[in-house]
């Protein structure tokens, strides 16, 4: 009986059970979103995690724009909120039994329940929010937990063999 090496054999499961963990595709391996606005993506303000569920953080990511610019659905989903939040219009796109994306400050004609396609209009960009000019601000749930967008909207990263 050939024995196999541990260290290659231990290397091997390892790269392939954390190969199946994190990031890169959507959910469902749906592949990447789209970002938002429909060009490439750029950041004004990057996602933080408060150390407590009460404390300030940012929750998401912005992204500069003017106001009354197109909002494109990033992903497939179900329209699950279009409404007021606070002082701002929001819309709320459930992807799958996991995971809820939120875009702020959108105007929507959509209705809860409606289908969306990745691209598809979803709304335009409003004035007011928490940025100081004018954002797209984008925040993610994952089973009720907050998370980062970028985890869907950029590659993974592939680490090399040395």
């Amino acid at each position: 009986m050939r024995l196999i090496p541990r260290t290659p054999a231990l290397f091997v499961v390892c790269t392939v059970v954390a190969g199946a963990g994190f990031g890169g595709t959507g959910p469902g391996g749906a592949g990447l979103w789209q970002p938002p606005l429909g060009h490439p993506l750029r950041i004004a303000a990057a996602y933080s995690l408060p150390n407590g569920p009460y404390r300030a953080g940012h929750r998401g990511i912005d992204l500069p724009t003017g106001p009354h610019e197109a909002v494109v659905a990033p992903t497939t989903g179900v329209v699950s909120f279009v409404g007021e939040v606070v002082d701002r219009p929001v819309i709320s796109i459930r992807v799958d039994d996991r995971t809820v994306l939120s875009l702020e400050p959108v105007s929507s004609a959509l209705r809860e329940g409606e289908a969306v396609v990745p691209g598809q209009a979803i709304g335009v960009v409003e004035t007011g929010g928490h940025c100081a000019s004018t954002c797209l601000h984008l925040g993610l749930r994952v089973d009720g937990d907050y998370a980062n967008p970028l985890r869907f909207l950029r590659p993974r990263p592939v680490l090399l063999p040395w």
